[in-house]
């Protein structure tokens, strides 16, 4: 099944005791926007998690802006709203499923596979005239044990390695310019999510410095996905994704690991079995100061 589900099949099984909904709603300049808007309406049945509260731990020094949370912690606030080892998860947000997909990818880095994102978030849940409410369900506690996946994570020595590898061989190119013929399999490659602006250390509101891992190539989280919100087709994205080989090893990354994770769904769907995430992204490699910074493009 697709990582992805979309309304209809969503209000076909809205009250399926084996389903949990998780409101993942949040915006970065508002941090209690998204439970103020959860605590107004949701969809019938939904608990809500926070991105900085429950999806992330407290800011350090380094871990970035979006430190990954403690496992343990997080398993622990998901058996307390109910949600165990056989629950299947469907998450939604209105951020274009980044929060939702950081959900996603947290959940599978927990060893829990039944887990999906709503297409088009509330907003369009609500615009199709589907159910609302503002009531909070009572949740009885479950048990979620944690069976942590670190594979799945890229640490800031591995990218160091890698950034150094690929700028050494010279041969990483733009998103947009790669050529399958240029592609060497076991080159690992590092993808950096952000907006091609802040790519190229120009716009830059968030973090305190501007630019990108040397070596990293630009593909924009947001160009995985259609107007209305829906991802694209895993054809449409093979084809996004075509300068990539399917046998490299890729590590992708963003400001602070959230806008990674759509990326990371957006390649496994097409074909991608590869794939890790730099948790502490930008923000991270930013602070520690003997790590290089690139503007140009690669």
């Amino acid at each position: 099944m697709d990582a992805t589900v979309n309304k209809r099949w969503l209000l076909a099984r809205l009250y399926e005791p084996e389903q949990t909904i998780v409101d993942c709603r949040f915006t970065l300049d508002k941090p209690g926007a998204g439970r103020d808007s959860y605590e107004q309406e949701h969809i019938p049945g939904a608990v809500y998690l926070d991105l900085e509260l429950d999806l992330s731990a407290p800011v350090g020094e380094h871990g970035g802006r979006h430190p990954l949370p403690d496992p343990q912690v997080l398993a622990a606030r998901l058996s307390k709203l109910g949600i165990g080892n056989d629950t299947r998860i469907v998450a939604y947000d209105d951020e274009n499923g980044m929060n939702a997909a950081r959900l996603w990818w947290l959940l599978r880095y927990l060893g829990h596979e039944q887990v999906y994102i709503l297409e088009g978030g509330f907003s369009q849940w609500k615009e199709g005239k589907y159910p609302v409410t503002d009531h909070q369900p009572v949740r009885v506690p479950s048990t979620f044990t944690a069976n942590v996946q670190p594979q799945m994570l890229a640490g800031v020595e591995e990218v160091r390695e890698v950034s150094e590898k690929t700028v050494n061989n010279a041969g990483a190119k733009s998103g947009n310019d790669v050529n399958v013929t240029d592609t060497v399999p076991t080159l690992p490659v590092l993808i950096d999510s952000r907006a091609n602006d802040r790519y190229h250390g120009q716009n830059e509101t968030l973090d305190k410095k501007a630019g990108h891992i040397p070596g990293a190539l630009n593909y924009f989280w947001k160009d995985t996905q259609n107007a209305d919100g829906s991802w694209r087709s895993a054809d449409e994205l093979q084809e996004h994704f075509a300068g990539l080989s399917k046998d490299a090893e890729i590590i992708v990354y963003c400001g602070s690991g959230v806008t990674a994770c759509p990326n990371i769904l957006a390649l496994e769907k097409a074909g991608f079995n590869n794939v890790r995430l730099y948790a502490g992204s930008w923000s991270d490699w930013i602070s520690f100061s003997a790590n290089p910074i690139a503007t140009e493009e690669e």
